[in-house]
C-alpha cells in the first residue's frame, strides 16, 4: 500500500511511518519544517522521502496526518480535493496492534521511557516490533509482539486493541480535551478492559486504584500491598538500586543506569510484563545494565564545566521528577532549569504548580509559550507570566538572550519541554563556545 503522511517530522507520525515502511508499505510525507529534527532519524536510514511541497500523488495513495497540522492547512485541503482517502493517524495504530500481540503502554507520565525499556529486553530475547514517541520505530512481520506507547490525548487509545495494557499513573492533564480527572480515568478505565490477556498497573498511584475493572490485573508500586514491589531502595548519584519481591518472594536485586524514583516504577513495570512473558529475572538483570534511554529522556551533554540536559518534561509532575533527578546525580553543581511552556490551556490549568516544580532549581528561566495546536485569542490574558510570578529566582529567556545562561559556572542547566528547544541549546552552546575560544 502507498503511504504520505503529512506533519511526517511529529514524533508519532515519523515513528508511525517508518513501522508502515518496514512492513513493506511505500511511504512518503510532508512537513513545513524544513530545519532538520532529530525525529528524522530513522526516516534517514531508511530513505523515506520528505517533502516540503506539493507532491505527485496516485489515486490509490492513504493519507493521514498529525494532531498538530489544522483541517484548514493547505496540505490537508489539497488532498481532500484530489478525493484521497484519508485514515486518522490513531486508526491506522489501531490496525497495527491488531495485527500482533500489542503491549500497550499507557499513562500521564513514563509511557516513552516504560516502552524503551520493554522494547530493550524483548528486542534483545524474544524479538519485538515497537512505537517509541520519541520517533523512534520498527516491525517485522516475523514478530509476533508490539510494544506501542498509548497515548490518551483525544481519546487515540481508545483505537488500539491492547493484549497487555500497562498504566504508569493517572494524572489530570489535556485539559483541552477532558473535562475533570473522573472523565480521564473513566476513559482509562474503557482502554484498560479492552485488554484481552492481562492488565499491569501502578498500584501506588491512587486514581489508578480507582479503576473497577473487568480484567485480571497485576499491580506493580514501593507499597506492600502490590503484586511486585520494589524494596531496599537506594538512589545515588551512579544510578539506582532496588530488591524486587513478587507475591512476596525475593527475586534478585536490579541495578539501573537510571535517576529517580519514578524510574524505578518504569522499570518495575518493564520487569512485570516481561516476567509474565517467560524472560528469566538474570537475563533482565543483565540487559538493564545496557539500558539507554529514548531520545530527549534526560539526555547529557557535557560543555567543559556545565551539564547540559534535554528533556521532554512538560507537565509539573515531569519537570518535578526530572530536577529530582538531576539532584541525584549531580549533587554539588548549582541547577538551573530552563522551560518552555507549550499549550495555553495546560499553562492555565496548572501554572501553580509549573512554578513549585521549577522552583527546585536554583534558577529558573522561562521562555513565551510555543503552541502549535491551539490559538493564543481563545485563552485571553494567559501567557508565561502566570507561571513566572510564582518563581523564587525567574528570568525570562529567548533564542536570542541565551547569553543569560553564560555566567552559571559548575552547574547543571537542564532544558525542558515537549515543544522543540533545540536552537536555545543550540545557541547557548554557540556563545559558550566563542568565550572559550
Amino acid at each position: 500500500m502507498k503511504y504520505y503522511c503529512i506533519g511526517i517530522k511529529g514524533a508519532g507520525m515519523s515513528t508511525l511511518a517508518q513501522i508502515l515502511y518496514d512492513l513493506g508499505n511505500e511511504v512518503i510525507g510532508y512537513d513545513d519544517a524544513v530545519d532538520y529534527k532529530f525525529t528524522e532519524e530513522g526516516l534517514r536510514k531508511r530513505n523515506i522521502p520528505i517533502y516540503h511541497s506539493e507532491v505527485k500523488l496516485d489515486s490509490d495513495t492513504i493519507v493521514t496526518y498529525s494532531a498538530a497540522f489544522s483541517t484548514d492547512h493547505k496540505e490537508i485541503k489539497r488532498v481532500k480535493e484530489m478525493g484521497l482517502k484519508i485514515k486518522k493517524y490513531h486508526d491506522i495504530l489501531g490496525d497495527l496492534t491488531r495485527m500482533f500481540t500489542s503491549i500497550c503502554v499507557s499513562g500521564t507520565h513514563g509511557k516513552t521511557t516504560t516502552s524503551t525499556l520493554i522494547s530493550h529486553i524483548l528486542g534483545n530475547t524474544l524479538g519485538c516490533n515497537y512505537f517509541i514517541g520519541d520517533g523512534t520505530g520498527f516491525a517485522s512481520k516475523k514478530n509476533d509482539l508490539f510494544v506501542i506507547e498509548s497515548c490518551e490525548y483525544n481519546r487515540h487509545f481508545l483505537a488500539y486493541q491492547p493484549a497487555y495494557t500497562i498504566i504508569t499513573n493517572i494524572e489530570l492533564e489535556h485539559t483541552e480535551v477532558y473535562k475533570d480527572i473522573d472523565e480521564i480515568i473513566d476513559t482509562f478505565k474503557t482502554f484498560a478492559n479492552k485488554s484481552t490477556n492481562e492488565v499491569i498497573a501502578c498500584g501506588d498511584d491512587s486514581n489508578i486504584r480507582k479503576l473497577k475493572l473487568d480484567k485480571k490485573i497485576t499491580y506493580y508500586g514501593f507499597n506492600d500491598d502490590n503484586d511486585v514491589i520494589a524494596k531496599n531502595i537506594k538512589l545515588s548519584s551512579n544510578g539506582s538500586k532496588f530488591d524486587l519481591i513478587v507475591k512476596n518472594e525475593f527475586i534478585g536485586s536490579f541495578d539501573l543506569p537510571l535517576f529517580g524514583r519514578h524510574m524505578v516504577l518504569n522499570t518495575l513495570a518493564c520487569i512485570t510484563v516481561c516476567l509474565k512473558l517467560g524472560i528469566k529475572p538474570d537475563t533482565i538483570q543483565q540487559l538493564l545494565k545496557t539500558f539507554k534511554n529514548a531520545k530527549r529522556r534526560f539526555h547529557e551533554e557535557i560543555l567543559d564545566d556545565v551539564i547540559i540536559i534535554d528533556d521532554y518534561a512538560h507537565h509539573p509532575t515531569e519537570i518535578e521528577v526530572t530536577l529530582k533527578s538531576c539532584l541525584q546525580k549531580y549533587p554539588d553543581k548549582k541547577l538551573v532549569a530552563v522551560f518552555k511552556p507549550n499549550t495555553y490551556s495546560r499553562t492555565k490549568d496548572f501554572y501553580k504548580e509549573f512554578a513549585d516544580a521549577l522552583n527546585i532549581a536554583d534558577f529558573q528561566f522561562l521562555t513565551e509559550i510555543d503552541c502549535n495546536r491551539e490559538k493564543q485569542e481563545d485563552y485571553p490574558n494567559v501567557s508565561s507570566k502566570l507561571i513566572f510570578d510564582g518563581l523564587k529566582n525567574g528570568h525570562m529567556i529567548s533564542d536570542d538572550t541565551t547569553d543569560k545562561l553564560l555566567k552559571f559556572k559548575n552547574s547543571v542547566i537542564v532544558f525542558m519541554s515537549c515543544a522543540s528547544i533545540s536552537h536555545l541549546i543550540d545557541n547557548y552552546k554557540n556563545k559558550k563556545t566563542k568565550i572559550n575560544s
